[in-house]
């Protein structure tokens, strides 16, 4: 049965380190057999590593780990690799022979990093993302950016590329040098020309320790928005001057908001109601409205009310509506003549509840009947008569009649 041991990792990169500074990073050394595991000897190897100082022998037992920490500290400048070895081993019993035997394992991990001078140049990015949220194809967002040398030694920036067309970079005037400390402040621009998720890179390329920065860029192409009117007709039908009907509408947004400017009808008989503008629906929201028709003479009349938005058409209602003359009513009233002698006239009165008051509506001669055109639809009236004679004198109010106007 043999003893197991790993390293984890099994690549350690320490990157760039200062010459005169140092980096350290752990490491795992764990046992993965079944049996217990003599850690004898963990050795580095490479310019410029050190390992921490272990009490060894260790025994690890199955799937146990110990820690043993890598230090990365730069004689000079350069790229320089090393490793970490470890060696243990397993007792093992022949049992024929009743004597020990030893079972070896080791493992290495590799260490890679690289000396930097103190005098370099160092330039970050602020923000490392670009973050343009969701913008309607056609249009854009511009978001800045700032490139600082945070070392001690200027830094020559060559060139800025983008991964992806729907951005664009503006204020950076290339080849740029930058001195330590100060940072330059530049934008990006982003203009989608379809809907959906787009990603990007911005790379930055200079002669500074890290030859090459990148800048994370997302944003979203929105979805066109789109202006819907219901019902796309309105007919009001028959209606009499002067008087009105009401209908409604709705206007609902689709795809992204819409912001309605304002709204015209091409007749004055059409009147709007019920919002204001500028209004602005958010995606999926509709809003409710009333239009009016206020004939003012009879016949036929059509018209068309469109709303104006910034998206690119403008939606239009149909409209019609019959502007027709109010019903004339009349009534129609006839009495026997009195037999008294010398009469020479009659007054017609009514009244507009039964038994009186009444008020003189007519006064006749020897007629004995009467139109009355003063009359309203929908009212009940009462009429009495009294006979005139030729000394002026009126007789006692007649027998009461009623009268009932049909509606309209």
């Amino acid at each position: 049965m043999n003893g197991q041991i790993a390293i984890t990792p099994s690549s350690v990169p320490f990157g760039n380190v200062v010459v005169g500074n140092s980096q350290t990073k752990a490491l795992s050394i764990t046992n993965t057999s079944s049996s217990n595991v003599n850690v004898s000897n963990v050795s580095v190897s490479g310019n410029g590593y050190a390992g921490s100082a272990l009490n060894l022998p260790y025994t690890l037992s199955p799937g146990q780990s110990m820690n043993v920490n890598v230090t990365f500290a730069p004689p000079t400048t350069g790229t320089d690799g090393g490793s970490v070895s470890v060696t243990g081993y397993m007792q093992g019993w022949y049992h024929r022979r009743r004597s020990s035997r030893d079972t070896t394992t080791s493992a290495k991990a590799a260490l890679s990093g690289t000396g930097i001078s103190a005098a370099a140049g160092q330039i970050t990015a602020s923000p490392t993302t670009l973050s343009f949220g969701s913008i309607l194809p056609g249009q854009s967002q511009t978001l800045m950016n700032t490139l600082t040398n945070t070392g001690t030694a200027s830094v020559t920036i060559s060139g800025a590329g983008l991964s992806n067309s729907a951005f664009t970079v503006g204020g950076l005037s290339l080849p740029a040098t930058l001195p330590a400390g100060p940072g330059v402040t530049f934008s990006v621009v982003f203009a989608p020309t379809t809907s959906g998720t787009i990603s990007g890179t911005l790379t930055i390329l200079s002669n500074a320790s890290d030859a090459q920065l990148n800048v994370a860029l997302t944003g979203t192409g929105a979805a066109a928005g789109q202006l819907t009117l219901t019902p796309t007709a309105l007919n009001f039908g028959s209606v009499t001057d002067g008087s009105n009907a009401m209908l409604s509408g709705s206007l609902t947004a689709s795809g992204s908001s819409v912001t309605v400017s304002s709204a015209s009808s091409t007749s004055t008989e059409f009147v709007l109601s019920g919002i204001s503008f500028p209004k602005t629906l958010s995606a999926g929201q509709s809003i409710p409205f009333t239009v009016t028709f206020l004939p003012q003479v009879s016949g036929t009349t059509s018209a068309s009310l469109s709303f104006s938005s910034n998206v690119g058409t403008s939606p239009v209602m149909s409209l019609s509506g019959n502007g027709v003359a109010p019903v004339q009513h009349s009534a129609s009233l006839s009495w026997t003549g009195s037999k008294t002698t010398g009469v020479i006239g009659y007054n017609v009165y009514r009244g507009t509840v039964s038994g009186g008051p009444y008020a003189e509506v007519g006064s006749l001669g020897s007629a004995l009947t009467y139109m009355d055109s003063g009359v309203n639809a929908g009212r009940t009236y009462y009429y009495v008569v009294t006979a005139v004679d030729s000394a002026e004198t009126e007789s006692i109010f007649s027998n009461e009649a009623q009268a009932v106007v049909p509606s309209p």
